[in-house]
């Protein structure tokens, strides 16, 4: 592995996806990576959905707005179950979304470092992915990740290096 910051640097959201498909064994590894994020109280709440054929791919891009969701070779869900995640019982706080998204945090981190290129996609109608599939139902759908390899002509988008700066993030005690 390259230089963990390094790498944060240099993941951007890739919405250019060639027509490359994706070797079984990264997307072993990209699961790998999200089955083993930590959870809270290790209850692991959280479900993977990997999309892979032709037909789940179009479906499933039928309920987002992007256009590359569809250009994907295979395309991962993940979603937390609200029952199963641990509650902080102090104020009643789920923590599965957080969960959720540690697991999905991980995938993305290691699609990078894979030498693919994917983005966090949140605009979809989970409603309607649901109808679609009912394997997902019961779980919130925090995230879909179109995967494959940056097409040649992709670029970070022009925000992609525009960050806070120190003093407006941080504040120290």
């Amino acid at each position: 592995m390259k230089d963990f910051l390094s790498l944060c640097h240099e993941r951007y959201s890739v919405r250019s996806l060639s027509g490359r498909e994706v070797e079984a064994e990264k997307i072993e590894k990209i699961l790998e990576a999200g089955i083993s994020a930590p959870t809270a109280v290790n209850r692991q709440p959280a479900k993977i959905w990997v999309f892979k054929s032709e037909e789940s791919r179009k479906k499933l891009a039928s309920t987002a707005k992007f256009e590359f969701v569809s250009q994907a070779p295979v395309v991962f869900a993940v979603g937390a179950d609200e029952d199963s995640a641990w509650v902080r019982p102090f104020d009643n706080k789920n923590f599965a979304d957080v969960d959720a998204s540690i697991i999905a945090t991980q995938m993305m981190l290691e699609i990078h470092e894979l030498g693919l290129g994917s983005t966090w996609v949140g605009f979809f109608d989970e409603a309607a992915l649901k109808e679609l599939f009912p394997e997902l139902k019961g779980y919130n759908l925090i995230a879909l990740f179109p995967v494959g390899y940056p097409a040649e002509d992709g670029v970070p988008s022009q925000r992609h290096t525009l960050r806070k700066s120190r003093e407006e993030m941080v504040f120290e005690f």
